[in-house]
């Protein structure tokens, strides 16, 4: 929890770029809501939403860009790696993977509030939003979320780590993006993705990150079901950057200092 909570406090440091990124969702959200509203008035009950469901899940991907890393990147171990700073973490006594996590943890609850709830409250107003009714259906949303940041930062780790075998993880790190934006759920629901296609997405990781969590607030998916599948696969990705954190003390490339 200390680590939590100075991740959230060095966070709290760039308040105007958080800021930034909740007008900036903020616009791109409108801007989407209104292109996926043209799109369910010809289709009703597209893939299972009606449009009030389909704005929701709009601003709920949007609201999801910071805490989840969306984009990528937020734990600066690939240039720990680059300057040797990464030597220091792994003789810690403390785990370089839990550290991180905690640290981690506290970056979104940090973005959760100043870069997820104005979008979505903007949202809420300009267009209404689905409201969970009850207790329990929120605290199995804030699971879920949890869980969701918890899948990004596995995977995320095991892409920064990267960097301690690969001379330049930029290439890995774009590939990174643009497969977490297409495939979790970020431009439009998994669930138009067609036959096979759609079948895959909604088994990988990234679906963990924004469809699950927006489908569990919405009430689309069997919660437990939901719970397991995101909390198989932060296991899965865990165990593996635990395995890559043992295999990297015996493999440091400095690169550069």
């Amino acid at each position: 929890m200390r680590i939590a909570g100075y991740g959230f406090r060095r966070h709290s440091a760039y308040r105007a770029a958080a800021l930034a990124g909740a007008f900036t969702n903020t616009v791109f959200g409108i801007l989407r809501a209104y292109v996926l509203i043209a799109l369910w008035e010809t289709r009703p009950e597209l893939a299972g939403y009606d449009v009030t469901d389909a704005v929701t899940f709009c601003f709920l991907s949007q609201a999801f860009i910071g805490p989840m890393q969306i984009f990528g990147g937020g734990l600066d171990l690939a240039e720990r790696v680059r300057t040797g700073d990464i030597s220091i973490d792994l003789v810690r006594p403390a785990s370089m993977q839990l550290w991180s996590l905690s640290d981690d943890l506290g970056r979104a609850a940090y973005l959760f509030l100043l870069r997820s709830l104005p979008p979505t409250a903007i949202g809420a107003a300009l267009f209404g939003i689905v409201i969970p009714a009850t207790p329990a259906a929120w605290a199995f949303f804030a699971a879920s979320f949890v869980l969701g940041v918890i899948v990004s930062f596995g995977w995320r780790y095991l892409i920064e780590l990267s960097a301690c075998w690969i001379l330049d993880d930029r290439g890995v790190q774009s590939v990174s993006t643009v497969m977490t934006f297409f495939l979790s759920g970020m431009i439009l629901p998994l669930n138009l993705f067609p036959g096979w296609l759609g079948t895959l997405a909604n088994a990988l990781p990234w679906a963990a990150m924004v469809q699950v969590p927006a489908d569990v607030y919405l009430g689309k998916q069997d919660v437990l079901s939901a719970l397991g599948f995101q909390a198989a696969w932060a296991a899965a990705l865990l165990a593996l950057g635990a395995a890559a954190t043992r295999a990297a003390r015996h493999k440091v490339v400095i690169q550069g200092g």
